[in-house]
């Protein structure tokens, strides 16, 4: 059944990228900003990523970001995107988003993640021992959590006695993925699903159809819910949204070859960056990761994405090089999808 202007929620993952010319303290004022306005224009939830030793992602603790981003907004819900389990103590993890919940009931959602979120020393100095960082124990941990929010233990059980917070308090639970990995999570214990099409793209719709046809009813969802999650670049123009892409598209072709520590660049260094041989062959080997364009191609995109993936909701990447620029793209979408809740915004 084709996707209708109704039926495609949106909603925004920040992993916290520092700008050009950004502190830290700026970075996070525009991610207050930006929130606050997903919240006026109608999205439908707003994530928080977590990664570590990185020069340009400022998101370390998702758990925080949504402290600080849930005093500031109405309707939005609020997330993260996600909490890297292997990096925490199951216990903890429950604590903390059971916590969130009671200050903020039903708005807040809890993403996990398999993987570290960073590279091999960084996940070492975050975890207990060499061990933990060598061995795949993501299978117990997630029991365990799961375990800890149901409060079913068996009597026998070491963790048994243990309550992390005196009332069953639970947030929205969803299993992250990019690979055939986490999706066999997701279906078999009854949570929510996020594909990253953009670490994946061609993986997006197999994935996705595998969580819908496998899913199994448990007592945090009772039938399955999907999200894919995408980077765009938009604006009224195509001329305009391949200028506003210059930077992501540059940022990207410097990963793939190996140039993890330079800033993300501005729109001019990107428009006047001429691109290596092997730069070159990543920028194309990359176009599927994004999508790119007016907001009619964009939204035509999108419809296509949501229809074939099956799912009702997409998740952009916020990976915009210049504040103004982001806003106004984001007040696109809305209005293209009829997200907006007061007429007042587009005055």
């Amino acid at each position: 059944m084709p996707m209708n202007k109704k039926d495609l929620k949106l909603s925004i993952l920040d992993i916290g990228t520092k700008l050009q010319g950004n502190n830290v303290s700026q970075t996070l004022k525009d991610s207050t900003e930006r929130i606050q306005l997903a919240d006026e224009l109608g999205y439908t939830r707003y994530w928080f990523a977590e990664h570590h030793n990185t020069a340009n992602q400022v998101s370390t603790s998702p758990d925080l970001m949504i402290a600080h981003a849930a005093t500031h907004i109405k309707r939005i819900r609020v997330g993260s995107g996600g909490i890297m389990l292997p990096n925490h103590s199951p216990l903890k993890v429950v604590e903390n988003f059971s916590l969130l919940e009671a200050l903020h009931p039903g708005k807040i959602d809890l993403g996990i993640g398999r993987a570290p979120g960073t590279d091999g020393l960084t996940a070492y100095a975050l975890r207990r021992s060499r061990e933990a960082v060598t061995t795949d124990d993501f299978p117990e941990q997630l029991n365990e959590m799961l375990s800890f929010f149901k409060r079913d233990f068996p009597s026998n059980h070491p963790f048994s006695q243990i309550i992390p917070v005196a009332d069953v308090l639970v947030p929205e639970l969803y299993m992250l993925g990019s690979s055939n990995g986490g999706v066999q999570f997701a279906s078999n214990e009854g949570l929510g699903f996020v594909f990253a099409s953009h670490l994946a793209p061609h993986l997006a719709i197999p994935v996705l159809l595998n969580y819908r046809s496998n899913f199994k009813a448990s007592p945090f969802m009772s039938e399955p819910k999907s999200i894919v999650s995408v980077i765009v670049i938009t604006a009224e123009t195509e001329e305009e949204a391949n200028y506003l892409a210059g930077p992501v598209e540059l940022y990207w072709a410097r990963l793939y070859t190996g140039d993890v520590h330079s800033p993300f660049p501005t729109l001019e260094e990107a428009s006047k960056h001429v691109y290596s041989s092997n730069e070159n062959l990543a920028r194309t080997r990359n176009k599927d990761r994004f999508i790119i364009g007016s907001i009619e191609t964009v939204a035509q995109k999108l419809r296509y994405l949501a229809k074939e993936t099956m799912v009702d909701e997409v998740m952009i990447m916020e990976f915009y090089s210049d504040k103004t620029a982001s806003q106004k793209a984001y007040r696109l979408l809305a209005k293209e999808f009829n997200l907006v809740t007061y007429k007042e915004t587009f005055k």
